[in-house]
């Protein structure tokens, strides 16, 4: 998920950047919660780059991270490297596809714009 090498985990738990704990075998073993903390770490101090080249089909290989589920809908977050893209969709979805947190996927974007607008305070009739 952090695409970095074993050494540099270790030297990150050295330097206190990561917490580790060790498994009854003494292997590493790095939370959820932690690995997430640095990918956000990661995406704020991530400064835009030009773009060189456009992929035609908005693929984007990542793993989920939350899913916040009721009995209708579900709110499901994916990190794709420095992106974090959030779908909404259906709980049966989430279910059909047995979507768990730490699980591979990959986010499809078919929208080429989305924009948010703030209207003017509405205003009386009269």
């Amino acid at each position: 998920m952090l695409d970095v090498s074993v050494e540099t985990l270790r030297r990150w738990e050295t330097d206190g950047k990561l917490r580790m704990e060790r498994s009854e075998g003494g292997q590493r073993l790095i939370g959820l919660d932690e690995v997430s903390r640095l990918l956000r770490e990661r995406r704020k101090a991530a400064t835009d780059r030009p773009i060189v080249a456009q992929s035609a089909r908005n693929r984007f290989p990542g793993i989920v991270t939350r899913i916040q589920k009721d009995s209708v809908a579900a709110v499901v977050e994916v990190m794709a490297g420095p992106h974090r893209l959030v779908s909404l969709m259906t709980a049966e979805a989430v279910d059909d596809l047995d979507l768990k947190v730490g699980d591979a996927a990959v986010c499809v974007v078919k929208a080429t714009n989305v924009m948010v607008e703030i209207p003017s305070a509405k205003e009386p009739r009269g």
